[in-house]
């Protein structure tokens, strides 16, 4: 599900679709799985649970999870858009 609030996320923020906590690790534009601790950010430190809200001060949102509301809308349009240009032909 596509991310639409404004950052700065707050800690207790969950997603409306799954109800998982927004503000994690696995969220974070630093997660990184190959990097040490999982995060390419040398100066975090690594939470015992990366799914779970935390506070770390270095928390910013991956932007590829705001893009994916860009590209759903743009989706919507162009199909939309196809389903009116099929419809035209049988008018």
């Amino acid at each position: 599900m596509p991310v639409t609030e404004a950052e700065p996320l707050g800690r207790s923020l969950v997603c409306s679709g799954c109800g998982r906590d927004m503000r994690c690790c696995k969220n974070c534009r630093f997660y990184l799985p190959a990097a040490r601790g999982n995060c390419s950010e040398s100066q975090a430190e690594k939470p015992s649970d990366m799914e779970r809200a935390n506070f770390c001060d270095w928390f910013s949102l991956n932007a590829a999870l705001r893009k994916k509301h860009d590209g759903a809308q743009n989706n919507a349009g162009a199909a939309a858009k196809a389903k009116s240009a099929f419809s035209d032909l049988f008018n």
